[in-house]
């Protein structure tokens, strides 16, 4: 077993960041730490909240934490997305300045993450990070998305639960609606509800969701006043209703099964891609390919064809 791996396990939260960072930038000793991980994973319950900027997830996370520490007493887990500069490739990986209060909390490990070009609001290496602190032994783990509408779909094939922030003003919450984010909520919370508008986002979510018809499971629609920790109990009251729901209606384990086949194909599909590239840097006839395909000498999709033949040799 990998030492980083029994330092995670015996609960060192300096080798879980360490991990991760490895993880990240994808060092040699990554696939041994996953591997060695992975017996001691799938205990966790992944809560993803996503939404328009603005909405509040990450306040709303702060005083989840609080919570779920102060009432529960659970271990608890944060991946916070952040977008990277297509320019710069640095982040601003500010969620750990808005958690500041919880950063001595040994129970409690908040981690921000660049999404590194990686489309969906989350990053690539978001689901192995969260291999990393479930393994640490968080009962509970919150994922903040970046917040960039239509691309945050990824969220629901990762979280067991996925909650759509929205808040009163300047129609925001019919922006998000026209993103589809409908279709993916399991949840829905109304922030900031001590604004205006607060009734009217109300009863247009209801009246969407209605619009959907009979459903076995009927997102709720809750309200907080994160800024004045109010609504969190309530919050997360809906949220243990929807486990409760997955486990007795068969829908959990179908949700992990597919998870765990969806993995399994992105890893197939990462490691053929690495290695498609590392053969195309050995080929000198490759610039010559991509020259004819320039030239309409030959199409695209032939050229992949002969890379995948080498490939699969």
């Amino acid at each position: 077993m990998h030492e980083l791996v029994r330092r995670i396990l015996s609960g060192d939260k300096r080798a879980a960041a360490r991990a991760i960072t490895h993880i990240e930038n994808d060092a040699p000793q990554k696939h041994e730490i996953l591997r060695d991980l992975h017996p001691h994973t799938g205990n966790a319950y992944l809560v993803g909240l996503t939404g328009s900027p603005g909405a509040g997830k990450s306040s709303l996370t702060d005083r989840i934490i609080t919570y779920l520490r102060k009432e529960k007493e659970m271990k608890v887990g944060v991946i916070a997305v952040d977008p990277t500069s297509p320019f710069t490739g640095g982040a601003i990986l500010g969620d750990r300045v808005r958690m500041g209060t919880h950063a001595l909390d040994p129970d409690v490990f908040i981690r921000s993450m660049g999404t590194r070009g990686s489309l969906g609001g989350l990053a690539r290496t978001t689901q192995e990070a969260l291999r990393v602190l479930d393994a640490w032994g968080c009962e509970v783990i919150l994922i903040e998305t970046v917040g960039v509408g239509q691309s945050e779909l990824d969220i629901m094939n990762v979280a067991d639960s996925t909650v759509v922030v929205l808040n009163p003003s300047a129609g925001d919450h019919i922006q998000t609606m026209k993103a589809g984010i409908m279709e993916i909520a399991d949840l829905f919370v109304i922030n900031k509800a001590d604004l205006p508008g607060t009734d009217k986002t109300d009863r247009e979510v209801s009246n969407m969701l209605d619009l959907m018809g009979h459903v076995p499971w009927r997102p709720p629609v809750t309200r907080t006043i994160s800024r004045d920790n109010k609504g969190i109990p309530e919050f997360w009251e809906k949220v243990q209703e929807h486990e409760a729901y997955l486990r007795s209606s068969g829908v959990w384990e179908q949700r992990r099964h597919k998870r765990r086949q969806d993995e399994v194909l992105a890893i197939i599909e990462g490691q053929m891609t690495r290695r498609v590239k590392e053969l195309m840097h050995g080929d000198a006839s490759w610039s010559n390919k991509i020259a004819q395909v320039e030239q309409g000498a030959v199409d695209p999709y032939s050229v992949a064809d002969e890379m995948i033949g080498k490939l699969l040799k």
